[in-house]
């Protein structure tokens, strides 16, 4: 947490978000992930920490960050704006609404800046998801999508308070689901996705080596999975190191790695026009990239 909020102290300018946005974005352009959706702190940002930035500044760096990279790279870029859990709790405990309803203000100021989901991040301990249900609830009846973290460094309970008191479209992390049978088949039968970040999983101990994350398990379960990069820098990682790890690790092939790719088509957050033709280009894509034995 002092590496994350040392680093966000750095970033107090509209400039300085624009910056680090397009250098961001351009990481992805010219891939065949040409459409990336970025977790983010607007609350850090503009209340918690004294630096005199306001939301317009931050939404005006943002914006300006994205048009940039796309004009560069034609890089696709949309943001969820995340309610830091862990300054929602006083030191005895009770729940303060304040952090969670600024930043749904914030979302709904963002719509048109391409803000498309509220979440919930930070560590999860003495942080449960319920209490966050009246912003969840706001946000959902608005139109954004519900993308909470939950499942990482707390178990089972508090995937199903993802679920059941924030309606959650996916389930950021949400390993730990397979601790409970019962979790396992409402997450397949609803095909709730599960955005699976084995490399900060490992670094941040929640499993103690990569051959031992579930992630197979659960793709094989039939669960709707995804495998995602979390925050790259802090775990010195990629979207590309990510899938090198389910071959290195757990065998998949060509077809079974364009399959995952897939799945985050599948169930992103674009509108329906551009969902379709992101898939059709990855289908096509997949067409040639994909050995014909293998896909078959």
């Amino acid at each position: 947490m002092r590496i994350y909020l040392t680093i966000s102290d750095l970033l107090r300018t509209p400039d300085d978000f624009a910056l680090i946005v397009e250098r961001h974005g351009a990481g992805y352009g010219g891939t065949e992930h040409p459409l990336q959706r970025t977790h983010l702190y607007p609350f850090t940002h503009t209340d918690y920490q004294d630096k005199g930035l306001t939301i317009d500044n931050l939404l005006d760096g943002l914006e300006a960050g994205r048009k940039a990279a796309h004009q560069a790279s034609g890089v696709e870029m949309r943001w969820v704006f995340d309610i830091a859990r862990n300054t929602s709790f006083g030191d005895d405990g009770r729940y303060d609404p304040h952090p969670a309803e600024r930043t749904l203000e914030y979302a709904l100021r963002g719509r048109e800046f391409g803000v498309i989901g509220l979440g919930l991040g930070g560590f999860e301990v003495g942080a449960p998801p319920e209490p966050f249900a009246h912003a969840f609830a706001d946000a959902k009846t608005a139109g954004l999508f519900s993308v909470p973290h939950a499942g990482e460094t707390v178990g089972p309970s508090s995937v199903w308070g993802a679920i059941d008191a924030l309606q959650a479209d996916r389930i950021g992390h949400g390993v730990r689901a397979i601790e409970d049978p019962a979790l396992l088949v409402a997450l397949r039968d609803r095909q709730i996705p599960l955005e699976m970040n084995p490399t900060s999983n490992v670094c941040l101990h929640v499993y103690n080596r990569a051959a031992v994350h579930p992630f197979p398990h659960l793709d094989r379960m039939g669960l709707k999975v995804t495998v995602n990069s979390d925050d790259p820098p802090l775990f010195n990682t990629t979207l590309n190191d990510e899938f090198n790890l389910l071959a290195a690790e757990f065998g998949y092939g060509a077809a079974g790695l364009a399959r995952i790719a897939r799945n985050a088509f599948e169930v992103c957050a674009a509108p329906d026009t551009l969902k379709s033709t992101l898939l059709a280009e990855f289908d096509a894509w997949a067409a040639h990239a994909v050995p014909e034995a293998e896909a078959a």
